[in-house]
C-alpha cells in the first residue's frame, strides 16, 4: 500500500444461476424508463452539446394537445382560486 497509489474498487460479476439470455440483455442494468423515447440519452457529446440537441428537441416537437391541455387546466385552477376567495367576477361584463 503506497502513498501515491490508489486503492481500485473491486468488480463483482453477478450471473444468476438459471438465467437464459436469449439476447435481451442484462435484467439487472439499470437504466431509465424513458431513455428510450429520447433522442438526447446516451449522447457522446459534452454538456453543452446535450443541452443543445435537449433544446431543439423541445422547440421542435411541442405537441399542440399538450399545451392546450396545460393551459385549461391552468385556467380551470385559476377560476377554481378565485371562486374560493369570493372574487367578483362581475366586474369583467358589462
Amino acid at each position: 500500500m503506497g502513498i501515491l497509489k490508489r486503492r481500485k474498487n473491486k468488480k463483482f460479476s453477478y450471473s444468476p444461476r438459471y438465467y437464459n439470455d436469449e439476447g435481451k440483455g442484462s435484467p439487472y442494468q439499470l437504466e431509465h424508463k424513458f431513455d428510450k423515447f429520447r433522442s438526447t440519452a446516451g449522447d457522446a457529446g459534452g454538456l453543452v452539446h446535450r443541452f443543445k440537441s435537449a433544446w431543439s428537441e423541445f422547440r421542435d416537437e411541442s405537441d399542440r394537445k399538450t399545451n392546450r391541455r396545460v393551459l385549461w387546466i391552468i385556467l380551470v385552477l385559476v377560476f377554481i382560486f378565485l371562486f374560493i376567495i369570493d372574487f367578483d367576477l362581475s366586474i369583467f361584463f358589462s
